[in-house]
């Protein structure tokens, strides 16, 4: 019923249950999940998931924007050889992040454009990484406007105008554990918004919906945001999974029968 489109299940949280972790979440109905990568040193552990789940794990191929330093062309340059010697689901996930410091922005302009030039030339999607920086992530999709440009806006928790921005841009909203906080005002943005520019995600470990707020977040976890996501919608939670997973399947290019 379920497509978790962002989830680290190679992270180091799940080393001593990852097998049962997985497990919960296939008996919630979450039966596809979509890793996107970090770093150089991510990659093992991801392609290793994908060995083992060959039919429910896909994984990306990318540098997140908090990789990126002075000497960040050494990492992706590792990246790309990885990149070029198979097919993966997305560039991802790459982006701007300035929360943390604005130190490296435009070294991770340059990564982001050169990572969109590789998905644009493989015909795949990109998924973007984008925290305090909106505006910034937006300029470079104008500067790279492409038809082949399209992907997801991962942890999606804008205004109404930055969701029409994004869609405007082909791209689809990632909706995860933040639609449920109290404060977070992303239900009433997704009152506004069309299911079909929607897909779920969970970017486990981080970010675990109410109640688990705070604590380790799962991919079981995404039928919760998916709850929350009909009750905004004021839809039926088959309907919801239906149509989520559809979007995810299209972006990602998946044929159904494979999921």
């Amino acid at each position: 019923m379920f497509i978790d489109t962002h989830t680290h299940l190679y992270a180091k949280q799940f080393d001593d249950d990852r097998a049962e972790m997985i497990q919960r979440a296939i008996d919630q109905g979450v039966e596809t999940f979509f890793l996107p990568n970090i770093d150089v040193v991510s990659i093992p552990g991801m392609l290793k998931l994908e060995e083992d789940y060959p039919n429910q794990c896909y994984a990306m191929m990318g540098l997140h924007p908090c990789s990126v330093d002075a000497d960040f062309e050494s990492q992706l340059n590792i990246i790309k050889e990885h990149f070029d010697q198979r097919r993966y689901a997305a560039v991802g996930e790459i982006g701007i992040d300035l929360y943390w410091e604005k130190k490296y922005y435009e070294q991770q302009v340059i990564a982001f454009k050169e990572q969109i030039n590789w998905a644009i030339e493989a015909d795949i999607p990109i998924v973007i990484h984008c925290r305090d920086a909106t505006k910034e992530v937006l300029e470079v999709l104008t500067a790279c406007k492409h038809e082949r440009l399209r992907g997801i806006f991962h942890c999606f928790g804008g205004s109404v105008d930055e969701a029409k921005a994004i869609i405007e841009h082909g791209f689809l909203l990632g909706i995860g554990g933040v639609l449920t906080f109290k404060k977070s005002g992303l239900d009433q943005t997704l009152k506004e918004i069309d299911l079909d520019h929607i897909v779920l995600e969970t970017d486990s470990p981080y970010l675990a919906p109410t109640p688990y707020r705070g604590k380790r977040n799962e991919s079981a976890y995404v039928r919760i945001v998916a709850e929350k996501l009909a009750e905004v919608k004021g839809m039926p939670l088959d309907e919801i999974g239906q149509k989520t997973s559809e979007n995810a399947r299209k972006i990602f290019q998946i044929d159904q029968k494979m999921v």
